[in-house]
């Protein structure tokens, strides 16, 4: 017999600023908002996308077609010096932000390869356990338009989803919430609760979180930041890019779901803040009443998808035993012992 899980789930979604390339000031603040939202209450807790150190909107890093300019060289090493380590201190700090706060959290950083190159960095979202423990993470598959500049691509060893009391727990990141393929692989794992952080403050993106919820018949809890320009450190390497730019980057936008597409709290705009709601999870299982994505509305008769999960590492070694070892680096996703491994 399994195990009865709760029948409700409180949940903040902290839409907020980073203290923009200043990797610890954010970390502290971060840890600091945790407090407050398990404090009240919260048993689960997402921050936006590329929370860690930020998301540098409006920066052009030097970059135009078929040229690279040095100042821009120096924005890039600003923005690695603020960069993850996974593991490192900063998520020694979140585990430990999470175990006080006893909730999960999922939180984006901006992730540096430390074990292969050292010179890429990954738009990353991070699970903690109301243990403090790393749960998992997921790398962002595709980066959209000029983030592609920054940021590496992920592959499919971290398609994460996490086994909590609550449910399945995982989500992707910003536009990758429009590849289909992508959705369609993440309703085959179970995900209940739907995490999509986010740069997108346009209304189209409401209609995205909607969408989603009905599709895939799940909670979405969708975060973003709200920040100004004025916020950028005066003394930034090509802060000049921001001369012409409107006083609000990102009017935030952050928003909760139900599994039928209604809002549950949100959007929020023009404004930080914290959106709490309590989640009937029963609403989960009745919403598949009419419709189940992977369930008895799919045809695999007719389609079906292939999903690579496997870390693609650039390296292989051959042992003397003629064995492969690859070198995975911090692809793989880093579940405790007790959850799922997806």
């Amino acid at each position: 017999m399994t195990e009865k899980r709760p029948s409700s789930l409180k949940v903040a979604v902290v839409q907020a600023a980073p203290v923009l390339f200043d990797r610890e000031a954010t970390t502290e603040k971060a840890c600091r908002l945790t407090a407050e939202a398990g404090g009240r209450g919260a048993q689960l807790i997402l921050f936006p996308e590329a929370y860690i150190p930020c998301y540098p909107r409006g920066l052009s890093f030097g970059v135009t077609v078929g040229d690279r300019r040095p100042d821009g060289r120096h924005t890039w090493q600003a923005y690695w010096d603020g960069a993850v380590e996974v593991p490192g201190p900063v998520t020694a700090a979140l585990g430990d932000a999470a175990q006080r706060a006893e909730a999960y959290l999922a939180i984006g950083v901006i992730e540096r390869d430390s074990r292969l190159s050292g010179g890429t960095l990954y738009c990353t979202l991070l699970y903690f356990g109301p243990d403090g423990r790393l749960l998992g993470l997921h790398r962002k598959l595709k980066p959209t338009a000029a983030e592609r500049l920054i940021w590496g691509e992920g592959d499919g060893s971290t398609l994460t989803v996490i086994e909590t009391p609550f449910g399945r727990l995982g989500g992707l990141i910003c536009w990758e919430n429009y590849m289909p393929l992508a959705r369609m692989a993440m309703y085959a794992k179970g995900i209940e609760i739907y995490l999509a952080p986010t740069a997108d403050a346009r209304d189209t993106w409401q209609a995205t979180l909607r969408h989603v919820a009905c599709e895939g018949r799940c909670f979405v809890l969708g975060c973003n930041q709200f920040v100004t320009k004025a916020m950028y450190p005066p003394g930034l390497a090509g802060i000049q890019d921001l001369a012409t730019a409107p006083d609000i980057l990102c009017r935030g936008g952050s928003a909760i779901v139900s599994p039928l597409g209604d809002l549950v709290a949100g959007p929020l705009y023009d404004r930080e803040g914290v959106l709490f709601a309590e989640l009937d999870l029963g609403e989960v299982p009745r919403s598949r009443f009419d419709f189940d994505a992977v369930g008895h509305y799919a045809r695999p008769d007719v389609f079906r998808l292939i999903v690579n999960e496997r870390p693609t590492p650039p390296v292989t070694r051959l042992r003397e035993d003629g064995e492969a070892s690859p070198e995975t680096g911090a692809g793989g996703t880093c579940l405790g012992a007790g959850h799922e491994r997806h």
